[in-house]
């Protein structure tokens, strides 16, 4: 019988795929798969054919009969029909290392997983043993794909080194910055990647206990790791060794910065912590622990399988390797798009994510989530990378890139940024639980027209306590939307400044 591929993602369900699924049931053997990101074409199904993958999509259920009249089995079918799937635009220009398996592989399938060169990674890190583990991810130049992009092979170097009777590998799947879902779509299409790079970093600094910290909106995504630790444990992946629990958080934001994750691990309120300690040094129960994201320890196996040298030849700077981006927002194109450091922000949002949706002009961008700054076109120059972003008062964060047409209005999204802090502050510290209030309470008199100089000024001093007086970069990293509004798009904050304008917006 046929075997037809059709994805179990989140966001291929949330478009209809399960009831396409259960339509082609009857005359094929269906296949569910995680998605290959490219979520304007969903449901995308795939079909197995002689010459290899042909590809179709979108695909509503009450396509179906017409689809198999037309030869969809045999690869025939015209409607909908978009060929092999590598050699479409959006995947052909992707360096895939991390997402290779999304799409391709049934993410519960242990055989699949290792057909498609599933732990070869953790086999080749037990040969070389666990200093010569650590060396290779520092010579790859891997930096956390989480938003701060510190190097990876110093933080495992670093708790390698510690002393102590018990380490942690702790996974920081809490994954809640505007416009991402890549941690998302591999524990639902790839799941096994993140265990193998669990275990790999395990064996490296000698960590006996693993956990993933997951958010509570993703319950697709925690449904399928669980089966994954299961199956993992039945084929010894997991076991007396080392193991992995995991851990559902409860909707705070604040649990994405790695202190308030581990208070709320050890079962207390998702609060910041002081720094030092560091958590390699004292981290989980005070014990030493790495704190990696999903992304970055899923990018480990890739990196003991082809070496260092490989996958430190990709990228830009010192930003090395690969970046999942997703597009998101207003664009026409949206998807994850995986693709070495170096790509400009240009071609991300006009040439692969094909502008706006609306069809209207590109006005604003947001890289790095509700903590991002705005860039205006006059900046698509700007490579995506950590350096180059930093350099323009940007963030990468967690790779989310999210499009605004000419419609926005910038000053509201300024607001929205000051009210995203004083909602999801910890209320640890003053400048983030008081400020940001401040923040938004001062917003809305500049849109209201009261004051606009005084207040606007007023605004910048909060923004200044805030940036070097948080306690994390919740608080701390709240004035780059902020200023980047003001900068690039002052006009937005006084469009009732002037007596004039008020009498007549009245």
């Amino acid at each position: 019988m046929t075997r037809v591929f059709v994805p179990r993602d989140a966001a291929a369900l949330a478009v209809g795929a399960d009831a396409v699924a259960a339509a082609l049931a009857p005359h094929a053997q269906v296949v569910r798969t995680g998605s290959r990101g490219l979520f304007w074409l969903e449901p995308m199904i795939e079909v197995e054919t002689q010459s290899g993958r042909i590809a179709y999509g979108p695909v509503s259920a009450a396509d179906i009969p017409a689809l198999l009249a037309a030869g969809l089995l045999e690869g025939h079918a015209t409607a909908h029909r978009l060929g092999n799937p590598a050699d479409i635009p959006f995947l052909r220009r992707q360096n895939r290392l991390t997402f290779a398996r999304c799409g391709e592989i049934d993410p519960l399938s242990f055989t699949d997983y290792r057909a498609h060169g599933g732990m070869t990674g953790l086999d080749r890190a037990y040969a070389a043993g666990p200093a010569a583990t650590v060396q290779t991810v520092l010579d790859s130049g891997l930096r956390g794909r989480g938003g701060a992009g510190f190097p990876t092979g110093i933080k495992w170097k670093t708790v390698a080194d510690a002393k102590g009777p018990r380490k942690y590998i702790v996974c920081n799947a809490d994954e809640g910055d505007s416009g991402t879902y890549a941690d998302r779509m591999l524990m639902e299409g790839d799941p096994f990647t993140l265990i193998e790079g669990m275990a790999i970093a395990a064996f490296a600094v000698g960590a006996a206990k693993g956990y993933v910290y997951t958010r509570s909106e993703y319950p697709h995504a925690i449904a399928t790791f669980d089966a994954a630790l299961a199956i993992a444990r039945r084929e010894g992946l997991l076991g007396a060794g080392f193991d992995i629990e995991q851990r559902v958080g409860g909707g705070a934001y604040v649990c994405g910065e790695e202190t308030a994750l581990l208070e709320s691990l050890e079962g207390k309120r998702g609060q910041v912590r002081a720094k030092p300690p560091l958590p390699a040094h004292q981290g989980l129960f005070s014990r030493p622990t790495v704190i990696n994201n999903v992304v970055t320890l899923a990018s480990v196996p890739a990196i003991l399988r082809d070496g260092a040298k490989a996958y430190h030849a990709l990228g830009f700077g010192r930003s090395r390797g690969t970046m999942p981006i997703q597009l998101a927002g207003n664009v026409r194109n949206g998807g994850l798009f995986e693709v070495g450091f170096g790509v400009t922000l240009g071609e991300l949002v006009n040439d692969i994510g094909g502008g706006t949706r609306s069809g209207r002009p590109v006005r604003a961008v947001q890289v790095g989530g509700p903590l991002g700054a705005y860039f205006p076109p006059s900046l698509f120059d700007t490579p995506f990378d950590y350096e180059a972003f930093a350099a323009k008062d940007g963030l990468i964060g967690h790779g989310g890139v999210v499009v605004f047409d000419d419609t926005v209005d910038m000053a509201r999204m300024a607001r929205f940024a000051m009210e995203f802090c004083a909602a999801e502050s910890c209320g640890k510290c003053t400048p983030c639980r008081i400020g940001s209030v401040r923040g938004r309470e001062t917003i809305e008199k500049i849109i209201a027209g009261h004051e606009v100089d005084r207040n606007l000024e007023v605004l910048r001093d909060l923004c200044h306590t805030l940036r070097f007086g948080s306690l994390c970069a919740l608080g701390g990293f709240i004035p780059y939307p902020v200023l980047s509004a003001l900068e690039h798009f002052p006009d937005d904050f006084r469009r009732l400044a002037h007596p004039d304008a008020r009498r007549n917006a009245a």
